[in-house]
Formats: structure tokens, sequence, C-alpha cells
């Protein structure tokens, strides 16, 4: 593998990202067909919007369920995998999991983690964090092998490669991997890539996953994959290390079959995945494969500031299908990059703010046209646009308020000079006279409204006064009524 360190995508410099990544047309049109493919495979996967209408609502009820007992099912969860052999950890913050998976792989002395697709592990930026202390971590899923390998981050929960084109990934191989010929026959690339993978499978001293479910019922992790990498990563090594959020906990066994039917259907318009991994312990005596050790990490890191707020709780929600994503306009015009976190899109811009703070992704919750394909499309009905405008709101809120649930960097977004232009408009417009006086002052000075205002002439004309207020228009109109 490459030591090229990974660039990191600051989502404090999110304008100047999206500026770069409009100008670049290639990346464009890599991104333009791959979200009308996934919009198309979706569609497709949905044939009867009954049907669709009534899952949806299934699987929202679901996740709110859930969530309404979240804390007493984490604990039954513990206490299952518990039982089930399953070492089970709690970390409230990126540096706690981090210090809690690099003591377990210190603990027998690994140097080498293969890891199965697991966004929470990027999250927490576990891969530098090991690295920095003499241990590889290893991505197998293709996508992720394969912007590790370029050294960049993934741009799609779901496809992590999706920005790059055949042509670019022939030529990494050609450069990164020894004796690998230039090829752009996509079957022959993802046989080197897997040729690549197969003896770190056997040589590697832990393996990582994601959870897509936690079943609390039964003590469960289950896994949703494609390509088979999550079942070798979580069965060949001996020690198995799974990592989720707090959310991705459900009640029963029977509350997974509508939830992976809408993931799946939802990402990539499958009805169902090549492998759905589930596990509930390590080796048992007798078996002849399968970890001798499996722990769970379980991470915090703002969910929970996320849950005290009634509203604000529908952002967990989210089964990680990534349909907001290849519906909205802006991520297929700027991809996962310029957002500069984990979790792009529309699902990024709320769910953020709450893993980072405000203050460092104060534009994410205006990086939306609210068009509201986001939420049409989300399979557990998250009101996506709703949650822009509040944590607009939030971010705009004074610093010093005092609220019920006050969100890390609330007031982020806040001008001085913004409030004070706010302030002379709720004057202006709370005297009749002043009001009056104001609009007659701007038609008669319409001739110096400036060309450039702020952002809005980015996108728009200058806006400029009517040359007769609507008072004068009524009384003309009056006038010439009577005169007829």
């Amino acid at each position: 593998m490459n030591s090229q360190p990974v660039t990191l995508y600051p989502s404090r410099q999110f304008k100047d990202n999206a500026r770069a990544a409009l100008a670049d047309t290639e990346l464009r049109g890599s991104l333009r067909s791959a979200m009308d493919f996934l919009m198309a495979k979706r569609s497709s996967a949905f044939p009867d919007t009954d049907e669709l209408d009534a899952l949806r609502t299934l699987g929202e009820a679901i996740r709110q369920r859930c969530l309404s007992r979240l804390p007493e099912l984490l604990e039954q969860l513990e206490e299952r995998l518990t039982a089930n052999g399953v070492t089970v950890h709690w970390a409230e913050t990126p540096a706690q999991a981090n210090a809690i998976i690099h003591g377990l792989v210190a603990a027998r002395n690994g140097t080498l983690m293969v890891k199965g697709k697991s966004m929470v592990s990027e999250e927490i930026e576990l891969n530098h964090h090991l690295e920095a202390h003499g241990i590889q971590a290893l991505e197998s899923d293709m996508g992720e092998y394969i912007v590790q390998m370029a050294g960049e981050k993934p741009t799609h929960i779901i496809m992590p490669a999706i920005h790059k084109t055949k042509a670019q990934i022939a030529r990494l191989f050609h450069e990164k991997l020894p004796d690998t010929p230039y090829t752009e026959d996509v079957d022959a690339l993802i046989r080197i890539g897997r040729n690549a993978l197969r003896e770190a499978y056997l040589q590697a001293d832990v393996g990582l996953s994601g959870v897509n479910f936690a079943v609390a019922e039964t003590g469960t992790l289950c896994l949703v994959e494609n390509e088979g990498n999550g079942r070798m990563c979580t069965t060949v090594p001996d020690l198995h290390i799974a990592i989720t959020g707090i959310e991705k906990v459900v009640e029963k066994l029977e509350d997974v079959v509508p939830l992976y039917s809408l993931l799946t259907r939802s990402a990539i318009g499958q009805p169902i995945t090549t492998y759905f991994n589930m596990i509930s312990g390590p080796r048992r005596p007798g078996e002849k494969d399968g970890p001798r050790e499996v722990h769970l990490v379980l991470l915090d890191n703002g969910r929970s500031q996320a849950y005290a707020d009634q509203q604000l709780r529908k952002t967990l929600q989210c089964i990680r299908c990534g349909a907001c994503m290849n519906h909205c306009p802006v991520y297929s015009r700027i991809g996962g990059h310029a957002y500069g976190t984990t979790y792009p899109g529309p699902i990024g811009e709320i769910i953020s703010p709450h893993l980072l703070g405000l203050e460092n992704t104060r534009d994410l919750p205006t990086a939306s046209s609210l068009c509201g394909a986001c939420g049409e499309v989300c399979p557990v009905r998250i009101p996506i646009p709703e949650m822009l405008m509040r944590l607009r709101e939030e971010s705009q809120r004074p610093a010093g308020e005092a609220v019920d649930h006050p969100l890390r960097g609330q007031g982020a977004a806040a001008s001085t000079t913004e409030a004070l232009a706010w302030r002379a408009w709720r004057r202006v417009y709370a005297s009749p006279g002043t009001y009056r006086l104001f609009g007659w002052s701007a038609t008669r000075l319409r001739a110096l409204t400036p060309p450039t205002q702020a952002g809005w002439t980015q996108n728009h004309v200058p806006m400029t006064p009517a040359p007769k207020t609507l008072h004068e228009l009524v009384r003309e109109r009056e006038a010439r009524r009577k005169e007829s």
C-alpha cells in the first residue's frame, strides 16, 4: 500500500471546496451519470407506490419506537451480547473509541488490521490513529480500498469511490500495485483488487467491521454487504472488533426485515444484497471458523445531543442508505469531498453539526436548495428540510441565549451586521410612517442600487426598488377609476 497521507477536507472550507468541485468538469460528469443511474435503480426497485408508502411508514414507526426506548435497548443489547460472549465497550468521543480499539490490537501485538466497510471508523479517523502507532489498517471494501490507495476520503456513504472513473482507477492500480498491467476492463480491475487483498485476510491480526443493525432482543450484529469482504473480516482473523453509533440498535429481530428491504432497495436498487451477516458471538467449541474474540464499541460522539431534542432526534432514524445524496441537486454537482465531513449530502448536513459542532459546520445547513427531494425519498421519512431549517435557526441564535437543549456551536453563523440589519428592518416595518418614508425614498433613489449585493447576486439579478410604491400605484388606480 502507498504511504501517501490522506488529504483532509475541513468542513469550515465548504464554500471554497464547492467552488473547486464545480470547476471540475470531469468530476461533475462522473457524478451526474452515477446519480442518474442510482435514481433510476431506486425507482425500478419500488414499482408499487402503495407498497413503498406502507413500507416507509413501517420503517419510520420502527425507528421511532426503537429511539424512544434507546437507553433501555442499549442496556439490553449489552446484556445479551455479554451473555453471548461479546465484550461491549462504550465510547463518548472519537478519542475514547480510538484508544479502546488500539488497546485491543496492541494487547495482541497486532500490526495489521483488515477492515470491512465502516463509516463510523471513518468518523473517528481510526486509520490515522492506528498508523500513528505502527499498525496498518487496510480497507477491504473495493471502493474504500481504491480511495485509501489514492490518499483520499470516501465521497459517498454507500459507494466510496463513486467519483472516480474506470480510467482513473486503472491508472491508480497500474501505478500503485506492482506488476499490474493497465486495463480499463471493470471485471479485470475487480479481480486485481481482490487478488491484492486475499493474502491480507490470512495475515491480519484483527478484523474490523461496522454494524447496520444491532438487535437488542438477541444480541445480534447484522452486516449488509455485497462483496464478501465483510464476512472475511469478521471470520478469518482471531479478533473481530465491530464499531457502531448508539442509534443503530433495534428492539427485535423482526424489526430488521423491513429496514433491510428499505436499505438495499433505496441504496442501490437491489431487492437483497449478496451477503447478510448475523453475528451473535465468537467461535464456539466444535466450530471450525469464526473469531475467537468479538468486541463491540458503541460510540456516542454527539448523538446524545441530537437525541435530547425531540425534533432533532429524528436525525438518528437514518439507516445510511444514501438515497438523499443520490437525489440531492447540490451533492450531485459538488460530490462528497466538498463537504469536508464523513457524512456528506443532506444526511451529513443534519448529522455533522452534532458530531463536529455548529462552529465547524455552520455552512452545511445552508448547502441546500430546500427542494425537498431528500425528504421525499428518505426510506424512514426523516424530515430533512425541517431539520435544516432548525439548524439554520440554531446557527443564527445568539450564543448566550438560554434554550432547553443548546447545540454545540450555537450562534456560530450569527453576524452583528446582519443582526443590526434585521433590527433596522423591524423598526421600519413596525411604524407606518417610517415604512412609507422608506418606500418613498427607495423608489426615488432606485438608481443608486448597488449592482453587487453580497451573496444574492451570485445567482440572482440585483434587487432594485420599483419606480413607484404600492400605495402610490393604488392611489393612481383609484384616481383613474373616479375620473372614468
